[in-house]
Order: structure tokens, then C-alpha cells, then sequence
């Protein structure tokens, strides 16, 4: 036993034993994770429920059950439910019944012995809505300007014909007011800013405002033409409704212009229901969040994290590298080198949230605010730049990732062989010459392994971004097709952030839990792919240069 623990195999299977656990963790996290999250998109079957209500009511219920737990019969009776039942725990489901602007809630917890009758109906059709949430109901008649124009059995082909309609109108609106509209806007925003500037220039003159006033003229024109054939489309738009009953036996009018997507999801089969998925899968990472950020799509948080991420990687990249080299390639290794290197070192362990509060002082209100003062005195009061935006957020995370660069590029400097270095010199490179085209190349490996990581790092982050730039629900993307194109100064949508405040900040808290999931297992991929990332460019820039080293 004894010669057993000094051979250090206990160690080894204990190592392995840690690290299997480990693995098992993540690995079930991510299954729990993306299970929650992906089954959202899958189509649940309509259910017809009668129910009894506690107090005696007979109703007829109709929705998607979402969940289904067991509470104790205790509980029910303090919130006065009382049940004539012998169990110690009763079941109830989560019904999600849609109907908002009828119900008032979205969902409801029905109790499981109270459930009288069930069954899956297939005349159900399922509404997903731009605003007022899911819709459930019978569809009764098509309608054009308030007439049937087509019921009973031609009603389902009449309605997908004219969705498809309105969906093609409704991108057209969206193009006009975020294009044409959008553009025009601004152009009249950017003409103000130049009248604004020769004012307080001295160098208004009548032959200057004439001229203004000329393309101003120019631009309202074409914003008149704009804002006309706008008109046109919504008039057009609202020309198409449907007719359908509801649960309670309620008609109710529904304009085809609020509806994103009609199906029946009793009736479809299983190659139906996986295009019904990948559609909802392809909606979720493309389209835009609606309903308070639980409906819709997350493409605005995506390419804000993107855009962020690489923003810091160009910003933090030559300061880490540049840092890194200095101390241990230029700096005399001396007590204060020495104290650097351990600052550096506890600069990474700062909670983030310092971070946020030194760029929101530093990078927003002194740099931002003196900026203003010299190149933007036009808009003022009116900040540009001394507000949080994209260019400051990616400014913050590069401090707060900036020694995860200067660590890694140092190590990987120190591994490089001092024989190499001699070697060069020796043959008449200049120390310059041998940084440039033997060391650095050498300690690649190392410097894209800190570089992707801290990128990995900053993907996730959220503390410090809600002080500097990150919001609820950004209008417009910080690349667009408005000069300059790239507007560091506007604000961006995160996918940690987004996570934050739809599972905290949403009022409807059932409808957000499994956007929860899908956004956090899509935030932990794009988290993986980039490590992974590292270790595949760290080991193929390492098999490069072996035959060099050795």
C-alpha cells in the first residue's frame, strides 16, 4: 500500500477523477441548458381542457401545456384553494392559454384532479402575434375590409395566401422606415449639426442659409415622397383580417397585418414539424426581439457582441503585445519591472464591475465629454461621445482583458530558447530584427491563446457593460448604411445582458424562461467555439515552429 501512494498513482486517478467530474458538469449543464432552450421552438399540440374551478365553475380551457410540478396541499389552502383530496401533494400543469388582450395573462396553473375532460381538437390554429402574444381559436372566415371573402374548408388556403401578403408588406414598411426614412432622418439631423456649426463659427451668412434651407428643401421633398407611399402600404396592409373563436365561444377579429405565423399544430406531421422548428431556430438567431424581448429573435444582440468583441480585439491586441515584449524583452529586470509584472498580474483578479465604474468615469465622461467639447460643440447639449456607447464598452472590456494578453504573450517570450536570440544576433540581425522575424513568429502560439481567450472572457461579461454602453433593446445597429457607417457612439445590444434582462427584467417571467435557455446555450457555444479556436491556431502555430526550436 505504502509502495502504491508513493508511486503517485493515487494522484494520477485522482487527477483523472476530478477531471471526468468536471466533464460530466459542463457536459450536463449544456444538455440542460440547450434542452430547455431548443424544445421551445418545437411545436406543442393544442390542448381542449373542461375545467372545474375551485369555487365550482365549470370552463373550457384552451393552450400549450408548458410544465407540469407537485405542491403541497398545504400550500394551495393557505393561498385559499381548498380541495376535497386525501393526497399530501397534488399535481397542476402550467397551461399556456394565450389570448392576452381577452385573458389578461398568458398563462395559468390548472390543478391536475380538477381536470375534467381533455382532448387535442384539430381546428385549433396557433397565432403567433407582433404584439398581445400567442392567439388560440377557430378559424371562421377570411375577411378583406370587414366582408367574408372565404370560409369552412377554403378559409385555411385563403388565409396562408393573404399572410404571405402581408408579411411581404409589412418587410416593405420596414425597409421604408428604417431605410429610406431612416436615411433621410438623418440627413436632416446632419444638416441641422452643419447650421448649428457656422452659427457658432460666425459664418451663417444669407448666401450659407439659402443654401442650407435649398437642401433641406431637397431632403423634406423626398421625405414627403417617402412618408406617401408609407401611407399606401399601411392602408394596404390593414385591408386583411380573420374571424376566429375563441375558448368561451367569443368571435374575435384579428388583423392579418399583427400575425408573424399561422399553424395547426395538431394536424402536422413530423417532417411539418421539423420546418416548423428550423424556421423557429433561423427566426431566433436572425430575426429582431419583440414583446419585451420575449418573442422574436436575438440577431441585435449577436451582432452586438460581435461587433464589440472585435473592437476590443484590435484595441487590446497591440497594447498587450507591445506591454508584453517591453517587460521582458527591453525593461531591465529590476524591482520595479518586477512590481509591474505583480500588478498585472492583480489586475485580473479586479471584480469587472471596477472596470465598469473606471470607464464610465475615465473613458465616457472625461475623454467622451472633452471630445464633445472639441469636435461636437454642435450638438451640445446633446452628448455624442460623452454617453455610454459601443466604442467605450469595447475600451473598458480591453482594460479589463489586457492582462490576460500581457500574461500569455510573456509566457509565451520566456519559453523562446536564449540561444535563439544569440543565434541571430550572431549572424548580424539587429535586436529589432530578430524580435520581428524570429521571437514574435515563435510566440505566436502564445499571443493568440491570450488573445482568445480574453475575447472569450469578454464575450461573456455584462457587469461593466450595463455602465458603459450595453440597453434594453437598441433602435439602430452601430454599422449601418449612413456615413461614416461604423457610429462608435451608439449604444448596442449584449447577449449577456439581453439573458440578464429577459430572465429579470421581463413582466412576463413564464413566457422569457426559455429564451433564458436558448440565449445562455448560445452565448456558452460561441464561448466554446472560441476556446476551442484557441487550442486549434495555439497547437498548428506550435507544430510550425517545433522544428525551430529545436
Amino acid at each position: 500500500m505504502k509502495d502504491w501512494l508513493r508511486s503517485g498513482s493515487p494522484w494520477i486517478w485522482l487527477s483523472a477523477s476530478a477531471v471526468s467530474v468536471s466533464v460530466v458538469i459542463v457536459v450536463g449543464l449544456l444538455a440542460l441548458i440547450s434542452w430547455r432552450g431548443i424544445t421551445h421552438f418545437w411545436p406543442d399540440p393544442v390542448v381542449e381542457m373542461r375545467y372545474a374551478e375551485p369555487g365550482g365553475e365549470v370552463v373550457r380551457l384552451v393552450g400549450t401545456l408548458q410544465g407540469e410540478e407537485s405542491v403541497p396541499l398545504t400550500r394551495l389552502a393557505a393561498s385559499g384553494v381548498e380541495l376535497d383530496i386525501e393526497d399530501e401533494f397534488v399535481g397542476r400543469q402550467l397551461l399556456k392559454v394565450g389570448n392576452r388582450e381577452l385573458n389578461g395573462l398568458d398563462f395559468r396553473w390548472v390543478l391536475t384532479p380538477q381536470i375534467l375532460e381533455r382532448s387535442t381538437p384539430d381546428a385549433y390554429m396557433v397565432l403567433e402575434r407582433r404584439e398581445w402574444g400567442d392567439f388560440y381559436g377557430r378559424l371562421e372566415a377570411v375577411l378583406e375590409n370587414g366582408q367574408p371573402v372565404a370560409t369552412g374548408a377554403q378559409a385555411q388556403a385563403a388565409l396562408l395566401e393573404r399572410l404571405e401578403r402581408a408579411h411581404t408588406l409589412h418587410e416593405r414598411i420596414r425597409d421604408i422606415e428604417r431605410g429610406e426614412i431612416g436615411s433621410t432622418n438623418y440627413r436632416i439631423e446632419q444638416l441641422r449639426l452643419e447650421q448649428r456649426g457656422l452659427e457658432l463659427k460666425g459664418e451663417l451668412d444669407a448666401e450659407a442659409e439659402a443654401g442650407l434651407e435649398a437642401r433641406r428643401a431637397a431632403i423634406q421633398a423626398e421625405y414627403a415622397g417617402h412618408q406617401g407611399h408609407l401611407n399606401d402600404l399601411y392602408a394596404e396592409i390593414k385591408r386583411d383580417s380573420l374571424r376566429a373563436q375563441v375558448a368561451g365561444g367569443q368571435v374575435v377579429e384579428v388583423p392579418l397585418e399583427h400575425v408573424v405565423r399561422v399553424y395547426w399544430p395538431n394536424t402536422m406531421n413530423l417532417p411539418q414539424r421539423t420546418g416548423f422548428f428550423l424556421s423557429k431556430l433561423w427566426e431566433f438567431v436572425s430575426d429582431e426581439p419583440r414583446e419585451a424581448n420575449t418573442e422574436g429573435g436575438i440577431f441585435p444582440a449577436i451582432f452586438g457582441t460581435v461587433m464589440m468583441v472585435l473592437i476590443m480585439s484590435v484595441l487590446v491586441t497591440p497594447f498587450g503585445v507591445v506591454a508584453a515584449v517591453y517587460l521582458r524583452e527591453y525593461a531591465t529586470q529590476g524591482v520595479l519591472t518586477r512590481t509591474i509584472r505583480i500588478a498585472v498580474n492583480n489586475l485580473a483578479g479586479v471584480p469587472s464591475i471596477v472596470y465598469g465604474v473606471f470607464g464610465l468615469g475615465f473613458f465616457v465622461y472625461f475623454i467622451g465629454g472633452s471630445i464633445d467639447q472639441l469636435f461636437y460643440e454642435e450638438a451640445l447639449p446633446a452628448p455624442t461621445f460623452g454617453t455610454p456607447g459601443i466604442l467605450w464598452a469595447s475600451l473598458t472590456l480591453a482594460v479589463l482583458t489586457l492582462p490576460v494578453v500581457i500574461v500569455a504573450t510573456e509566457e509565451g517570450l520566456t519559453r523562446i530558447p536564449r540561444e535563439l536570440r544569440e543565434g541571430s544576433l550572431a549572424l548580424g540581425a539587429t535586436k529589432a530584427e530578430t524580435l520581428w522575424r524570429v521571437v514574435l513568429p515563435m510566440a505566436s502560439p502564445a499571443m493568440m491563446t491570450g488573445l482568445i481567450l480574453a475575447v472569450a472572457r469578454a464575450a461573456g461579461e455584462v457587469a461593466p457593460l450595463m455602465l458603459v454602453g450595453v440597453v434594453k433593446l437598441a433602435p439602430s445597429l452601430a454599422l449601418d448604411g449612413n456615413a461614416p457607417f461604423l457610429h462608435l457612439d451608439r449604444k448596442f445590444m449584449h447577449l449577456g445582458f439581453h439573458i440578464y434582462d429577459v430572465g429579470f427584467q421581463s413582466p412576463n417571467v413564464e413566457a422569457a424562461r426559455p429564451l433564458v435557455y436558448a440565449t445562455a446555450f448560445l452565448l456558452v457555444v460561441v464561448i466554446v467555439v472560441l476556446n476551442l479556436a484557441a487550442i486549434r491556431i495555439r497547437n498548428h502555430l506550435r507544430e510550425r515552429y517545433r522544428a525551430l526550436e529545436g
